[in-house]
């Protein structure tokens, strides 16, 4: 089920937004006792605008479809495949963004970041299970694009995912997966370092009632495993290599995972080619509609200190 979210929305207002492109061409989980991930609950609520049309005035509340919990997230274990193709501190990546001067701030909650996102730090699994404190701030750029800053301390040897903090995207006008022309995400990403961290920087994809069908794209893994069997492997698409993991909830609904096969930092990805592969394949209807889409980090462990995850000129082109 999804989590119903209180969003606090934020004191600075963005008037324009000028490069975000939408046009349409016509959940609480508790911790995995077995260490592999289970599939993630449903999208989270976070009073986010339409993404197709003006959004409406400030409210102290709102969800989207259904209710909600932000996801629940895989609870992951085990060293995974994905290796960083630096070898190591994913570097180069700045921003002037700071929690001073951010559009929002989020600990535990949701807030609008202009008129198109919402960035959410969802501690989804933290009701029965031992948290360290996390926040997220973001900003605005002048582009349209955001910069967007997390920091959480999670408990040593966890294997289960404790947090989703992520940058959303919620479509309310549910576009059909046929109707869609292109679906493209950009990001540069400043990762931590550190022995014994469980954590991996993914794309949440919602589609279909009732969050029946989930996508996930795995960009960054440290340390996680996907929910299911692995169905695929050295799958090449968009110039890059995919393994593909599928958690069936019955029939054609279920977890698909798209995971790298090596880590990457930066870079742009078309993930309507990832939705159509998974289509052909019958891991995601043909007939489905998109609910929200999410970019964040699922994060278990950090081996009990503070890590930071920045992410800069973040955008998502629907159209």
């Amino acid at each position: 089920m999804k989590r119903i979210g209180n969003p606090a929305l934020c004191a600075l207002a963005v008037a324009t937004l000028t490069t975000l492109t939408l046009e349409w061409g016509c959940s609480s989980d508790s911790t995995n006792p077995t260490g592999t991930s289970s599939a993630d609950a449903g999208p989270s609520s976070d009073g986010g605008v339409d993404s197709s049309s003006p959004p409406p005035p400030p409210t102290d509340s709102g969800v989207p479809p259904s209710n909600d919990s932000g996801a629940g997230r895989d609870s992951g274990t085990g060293k995974d495949s994905g290796t960083s193709s630096d070898g190591g501190r994913d570097g180069g990546t700045t921003t002037s963004c700071t929690m001073a001067n951010a559009t929002c701030v989020s600990m535990n909650q949701a807030c609008n970041v202009g008129a198109v996102y919402d960035l959410y730090d969802n501690q989804w699994n933290c009701g029965g299970n031992p948290c360290g404190p996390e926040s997220a701030y973001a900003c605005l750029n002048a582009d349209g694009t955001t910069d967007f800053v997390i920091t959480s301390n999670q408990p040593a040897g966890n294997t289960a995912v404790l947090t989703y903090p992520a940058m959303q995207l919620n479509l309310n006008n549910n576009p059909a997966l046929s109707s869609l022309t292109s679906v493209t995400s950009t990001f540069t990403l400043n990762a931590p370092t550190g022995m014994n961290n469980d954590w991996e920087v993914a794309y949440d994809l919602w589609f279909n009632a009732n969050n029946a069908n989930e996508f996930m794209v795995w960009i960054y893994n440290n340390g996680q495993t996907p929910a299911g069997n692995k169905v695929a492997t050295g799958v090449a698409l968009g110039g890059k290599t995919w393994d593909i993991w599928w958690a069936s909830n019955g029939g054609t609904n279920g977890t698909v995972s798209f995971v790298l096969t090596t880590n990457i930092t930066s870079g742009t990805l078309d993930l309507l080619q990832l939705f159509n592969y998974a289509a052909q394949h019958g891991w995601l209807p043909a007939s489905s509609v998109a609910d929200q889409f999410d970019f964040g980090v699922e994060v278990c462990s950090t081996n009990g200190q503070n890590a930071t995850w920045t992410i800069t000129n973040y955008s998502m082109t629907v159209k």
